[in-house]
């Protein structure tokens, strides 16, 4: 049996703003699925969706909502990640057409680039970037605290914060953090025309290129440092770029959109922030169950090397198949009852907001430290920290592949 054609008419995209059918929620409950997800969710039969995508057009994907059908599929290697490294020399570059991307490739290829990167995402490096996060994070407090009562909290406070880390880690220079900003938020639109992205990604080359020489000159105390002093004779200057770009990407916008989701969940639910506000021991499952509950993280994109089967159902040679890790960890798979609720208590549950298998995100360790230094400093310093508009005013990045909440006005 092949799945249910869900697809909504080609015109239907194009008048309206594009928005991912594995992240969709209703803009009155941003926190949970949507109804028509949870609808595709419970049907018996797998979904068939369109896909927007600003480098390949609108594509076709079959929809994984299940929490142990996206484990099948992340685990399997018939099922080769991302759209395939195009290895086109001479042709642009595009994100999938760029060496040194870890989605690029699988198997030992794969293998070889994350076995460079595993040690710069060690439990031991991420511990002792504690200091540097606590000494960013107080440094935009300040900075909120000045702006005043009214402030964005994504322009001042959820924007630098991660933005700072990562530069920090690739050794970016002050000046440089507004162009980086800039180029990643496109970069991860989907709403945006090739012509666009392919502008945006050659500032993005060129930028990290720049970066890529600096190192081999003189390398820094940084990540990009590191790969350069250990693995520097074995990576080109292409892959060096490719690498630095994907810590770039996702250690910014990711963990941006999560502090300012964050956020607002806790303010729609003053006991659990009051929870984490006060009790320093809830700290690690509080940052579990919001990520659990946001599910903000990029698409999980896979493409059939060979006729597969999943849930009995005909998996087609070439289609593509796109996980909903909303959806996957809303569902009893993997919390039970009541998933849409957000408890800061309740047991650390074996979610997907990282993925899973061999390109489970490396990192996550740091992802944990940010929130949990960044959440409970926030809601110390702001005690009486509240929205400045109303909930039903605020609009949401739909249109990119990280959900996350455009302007985030607060007072207090």
């Amino acid at each position: 049996m092949t799945g249910v054609d869900d697809r909504p008419a080609r015109p239907d995209l194009a008048r309206q703003p594009a928005s991912m059918p594995n992240n969709r929620r209703d803009p009155g409950r941003p926190f949970a699925p949507a109804a028509e997800l949870v609808r595709r969710h419970r049907a018996a039969v797998l979904a068939r969706v369109a896909v927007p995508s600003s480098q390949l057009g609108t594509y076709d994907a079959v929809l994984v909502t299940d929490a142990a059908d996206a484990r099948e599929v992340l685990v399997d290697a018939r099922y080769a990640a991302g759209f395939g490294f195009q290895r086109d020399s001479s042709g642009p570059r595009t994100v999938m057409n760029q060496p040194g991307i870890l989605l690029n490739y699988d198997g030992e290829e794969h293998l070889r680039y994350r076995r460079m990167l595993t040690g710069a995402f060690s439990p031991r490096r991420v511990r002792a970037l504690g200091d540097v996060v606590a000494r960013i994070t107080a440094g935009r407090l300040d900075a909120l605290a000045a702006a005043g009562p009214g402030a964005d909290l994504m322009r001042v406070f959820a924007g630098p914060v991660p933005l700072l880390v990562i530069c920090e880690l690739i050794g970016a220079p002050p000046r440089d953090h507004a162009g980086i900003s800039r180029r990643s938020e496109i970069g991860t639109s989907v709403d945006t025309t090739l012509q666009v992205q392919q502008e945006n990604f050659a500032e993005m080359t060129a930028y990290m290129g720049e970066l890529i020489t600096r190192h081999r000159r003189g390398p820094g105390d940084n990540i990009l440092g590191d790969l350069v002093r250990q693995h520097g004779a074995e990576l080109t200057d292409d892959e060096l770029v490719g690498m630095g770009n994907s810590i770039l990407v996702a250690g910014h916008e990711t963990m941006s959109s999560m502090i300012g989701l964050g956020t607002l969940a806790l303010l729609r639910s003053p006991g659990q922030l009051g929870l984490l506000r006060d009790h320093d021991d809830v700290a690690d499952t509080a940052v579990e169950e919001l990520l659990r509950v946001l599910s903000v993280a990029p698409p999980l994109v896979r493409r059939a090397d060979t006729g597969l089967t999943l849930r009995g159902q005909e998996i087609r040679a070439g289609e593509h198949v796109i996980v909903s890790t909303l959806m996957a960890n809303h569902s009893t798979g993997v919390i039970g009852a009541a998933a849409d609720e957000l408890d800061l208590r309740r047991p650390r549950a074996a979610h997907l907001a990282f993925g899973h298998g061999p390109h489970h995100c490396l990192g996550h360790q740091l992802a944990r430290l940010e929130l949990r230094v960044v959440l409970p400093a926030l809601l110390r310093r702001f005690p009486a920290l509240r929205l400045a508009v109303s909930f039903e005013e605020l609009e949401y990045r739909a249109d990119a592949l990280v959900f996350g909440v455009k302007e985030l006005p607060v007072a207090w």
